[in-house]
């Protein structure tokens, strides 16, 4: 995710300080950001000359405004696609790779574990958009934000469900024991 992209979207509406962004940014992803990534984000957008500090709020806040080069670089943000290839690596994938090549880890249970865990998830987003619907707050990036995290966990779901498949074709045991630490020894 760019904070930075994010930043100089919001920026591009109207100026705003620090924490203003912050609440903004929280409430449109549903992604917490930290103030200091805000602050930090915004003095290199300021050397950068994408934004520019004017005047100050009641409580000294200063306000953030975006530049024409600021704009620019939003705009073009906004127009390039989202390769998948400049995405940050996705953990599970590692893990589950990794695991293969380990005699002592139990793909199963990794894979269940993780299944539960997405299962959940879904659960608690489905909440989430029937709560805000039951509000009267079809708030519509709230909703697409919801969406996606519903689209991409059913979508590894399905990959899970497709990696067991695949651990079953290749036949692959359970292991005699856990690493130390682990737990108690599993039986077959």
């Amino acid at each position: 995710m760019s904070v930075r992209h994010g930043l100089l979207a919001l920026l591009a509406e109207q100026p705003r300080y620090g924490y203003e962004l912050r609440g903004e940014f929280e409430a449109r992803t549903g992604s917490p950001l930290n103030v200091g990534q805000v602050y930090t984000t915004l003095s290199r957008l300021e050397r950068d000359g994408c934004v520019t500090a004017s005047g100050a709020s009641e409580t000294g806040q200063r306000y953030y405004q975006i530049t024409a080069v600021g704009r620019a670089e939003v705009t073009q943000w906004f127009t390039t696609p989202v390769r998948r290839e400049d995405r940050p690596r996705d953990e599970l994938a590692i893990k589950l790779a990794l695991a293969v090549g380990s005699e002592d880890v139990d793909m199963r249970a990794i894979i269940q574990a993780q299944r539960t865990d997405s299962l959940r998830a879904l659960q608690d987003y489905t909440r989430l958009k029937v709560r805000a619907g039951a509000q009267g707050t079809d708030d519509l990036t709230w909703l697409l934000v919801l969406d996606a995290m519903v689209f991409q966990t059913e979508a590894e779901v399905r990959w899970l469900d497709h990696c067991e498949t695949r651990l079953v074709q290749a036949r692959r045991p359970a292991p005699l024991h856990q690493p130390a630490g682990e737990g108690a020894e599993v039986t077959r």
